[in-house]
């Protein structure tokens, strides 16, 4: 799996446990709702400075969301490692 699909799905999960829709999501983070769709069906990856935004609304250390990716990496990956991704 791709990281910016991962980490497009993670942020769909926290979004809605959080109860928010895309637009406030996106008006809390100071972003555009368009782009947190964006981010949220993969076809972005976001800066660091996206995910420290995204994180103190949706109240969740930024590291705990990386970890998330990381691990919805491993559990859709075919040969479940993290080392599977395609390098840069």
């Amino acid at each position: 799996m791709q990281p910016a699909v991962a980490f497009g799905r993670v942020l769909r999960r926290l979004r809605q446990k959080k109860g928010l829709t895309q637009e406030e999501l996106g008006l809390d983070a100071d972003l555009r709702r368009t782009f947190v769709s964006i981010l949220e069906l993969g076809q972005q990856q976001p800066t660091l400075t996206t995910i420290l935004k995204l994180a103190k609304v949706l109240e969740v250390r930024p590291s705990k969301i990386l970890e998330l990716v990381e691990r919805e990496i491993q559990e859709l990956s075919p040969r479940g490692s993290i080392n599977s991704l395609p390098p840069d």
